[in-house]
């Protein structure tokens, strides 16, 4: 089959969407009080947010992006090697590096190019990037395409990280990547051991702190939350979470961001960060160093729904940062959850193989009110009864039934599954 063919042939994306359990890409058309935002002409309160801070829609960020565009225009027109630095992607990195406790910072365009950029752009053929197995796309990205040697240890197995630094031939440099609070199921790195780990074997440690940033340690972030930002050579973050933009920056000493300045390609190689983005990134940024308070109000409304789900018999792992994962049970399960939460007027994230076990991945801002919590848990107490009956195959839930809801490919036929699924529903 040749490479259109294939593309045409996958009917899987149209299969869910024909029976109400597609759970991506919905659009959403507008933004209403706290929470809430309209998706299909419709109110409903969004718990998948990563706007944890409440500040996307804060008119003093929209108005730095609006006064940006007025003053600057609407693009950096061109890579900041050349022509598309702006006074305003040096004023913000001097805040990040001053807030963030680092000597220097270099922004992106993007959250993803900046992993990418740290990562790659640090390493050269004979070098060695040991991944977290649970580490983030764009890391995982990075470490491919940074002609280093790939390997990988167990989420969180900081022995199973000594031994393979231990085993590594030859003198090439090592780095050890890692989030620093992981998105899906919310929890954090062992920073101290991942510290110790890389300090006995000279390993560079790569922290990437996109849901940390903004949140923990009065929004000092992950590092900064263990007491070890110096101890970090270099960290990662996004804007698009905390800070209310799209754009991205890395962390470190000053000798490390004037050397990614020329070799991490996608700041070289990619037109600067908007100065509307950047413009409310650093208005953000001014937010949550003088108004911790926001990220304590996310944390304790996450606190909040684990106790309140977990009340209602849902399996939610303990934690202390937003994301509050919601196993479900399978895929269909899953699929199925969703819908009949968007039905109620709340929306989650239903989140599928391959990209983690199928979960509802929740996740709670400062900008939930105490309504908005109860009417999501109210939700969710809803649907236990209609979940509790969906009737299984007498040989229980097979391939054949879920893996339209997968993303690998298979063959089985739409009348296979849209038979199946509608032999499951209630």
């Amino acid at each position: 089959m040749d490479i259109v063919g294939r593309c045409a042939s996958f009917t899987r994306s149209r299969q869910a969407r024909s029976l109400g359990l597609y759970p991506f890409y919905s659009a959403f058309s507008g933004r209403g009080p706290g929470a809430a935002r309209t998706v299909g002409g419709r109110d409903v309160i969004v718990c998948g947010s990563g706007d944890y801070l409440g500040l996307a829609a804060d008119p003093r960020v929209t108005e730095a992006a609006a006064e940006a565009v007025r003053r600057y225009g609407t693009g950096s027109s061109g890579s900041r090697l050349l022509n598309g630095n702006l006074d305003l992607h040096e004023q913000l990195e001097d805040e990040l590096a001053q807030f963030f406790g680092k000597p220097a910072a270099l922004v992106f365009a993007t959250g993803y190019q900046a992993g990418l950029g740290a990562v790659a752009g640090l390493c050269r053929t004979g070098d060695h990037v040991l991944v977290d197995q649970e580490a983030h796309a764009s890391l995982v990205d990075a470490a491919r395409l940074s002609r280093a040697r790939v390997h990988w240890f167990p989420h969180n197995d900081t022995d199973r990280l000594a031994a393979g630094l231990k085993a590594l031939p030859g003198n090439g440099g090592r780095m050890v990547v890692v989030d620093g609070v992981y998105s899906m199921r919310g929890d954090l790195c062992p920073l101290p051991d991942l510290v110790r780990v890389c300090h006995e074997h000279r390993a560079t440690l790569v922290v990437d702190d996109a849901h940390g940033a903004g949140v923990l340690a009065e929004g000092h972030g992950t590092c900064a939350q263990y007491g070890l930002t110096d101890d970090v050579p270099v960290i990662s973050l996004t804007f698009s979470k905390a800070f209310a933009s799209i754009g991205g920056a890395v962390l470190g000493d000053k000798a490390v961001i004037e050397y990614l300045r020329h070799y991490a390609r996608p700041l070289v190689f990619s037109a600067g960060a908007s100065p509307a983005n950047t413009a409310a990134a650093l208005e953000a940024l001014r937010i949550v160093r003088d108004e911790p308070w926001r990220g304590r109000a996310a944390l304790d409304n996450a606190h909040r729904m684990r106790h309140a789900l977990s009340a209602l018999g849902y399996r939610v792992p303990p934690g202390e940062t937003p994301l509050v994962p919601v196993d479900i049970g399978d895929e269909l399960r899953t699929a199925v959850a969703w819908k009949l939460l968007l039905d109620r007027g709340v929306h989650v994230n239903a989140v599928m193989p391959p990209a983690a076990p199928a979960c509802l991945r929740a996740s709670f801002c400062a900008s939930h009110t105490r309504e908005q919590l109860d009417a999501v848990t109210a939700a969710f107490a809803d649907i236990r009864e209609p979940l509790a009956a969906l009737a299984l195959p007498e040989n229980g839930l097979t391939a054949s039934h879920t893996s339209h809801l997968r993303l690998p490919g298979t063959e089985d036929s739409a009348e296979t599954w849209a038979a199946g699924i509608r032999h499951l529903l209630p």
